[in-house]
């Protein structure tokens, strides 16, 4: 089942522009390794859903996977061959904007070595650059 909102104020969205670095959410907050997206763009509910799933099964329910961005976003289309005019279309699917340093995904309770492949399985799944972090206990 793809990401969506249960419910939100207005149904179709423009598509506005993805710009600057993330200001927040850049950070690993939840887990101990983290996969952090280097470009800015769109990330679709499918492409969410396959990196968890991705994760999780690399995982063997061993440690926890955090999602860290949601798809918030409609994105409409029009039916193929329709001719121009007659209103905008109907929402087809929910996008998650990311910005260059955004953190997609967290993992915890696992090691080093299993965290940084089941990562990289997930940034396999991704249509942007990812790199592994790790979390800065200084903090």
């Amino acid at each position: 089942m793809a990401l969506m909102p249960k419910r939100v104020k207005w149904r179709k969205s423009q598509r506005g522009k993805v710009r600057g670095v993330a200001g927040k959410g850049n950070t690993v907050a939840f887990g101990d390794f983290g996969l952090q997206c280097l470009s800015a763009g769109w990330l679709t509910a499918r492409q969410i859903e396959a990196g968890r799933v991705a994760a999780t099964h690399y995982l063997h329910r061993e440690g926890k996977v955090y999602v860290r961005m949601f798809p918030h976003k409609p994105v409409s289309s029009k039916p193929l061959e329709t001719r121009m005019g007659k209103g905008k279309g109907e929402p087809e699917f929910w996008v998650a904007c990311v910005r260059p340093g955004t953190m997609l995904f967290e993992v915890a309770g696992v090691d080093e070595t299993v965290a940084r492949d089941a990562l990289t399985r997930v940034a396999h799944k991704m249509p942007y650059r990812c790199r592994f972090v790790k979390r800065r206990h200084g903090l």
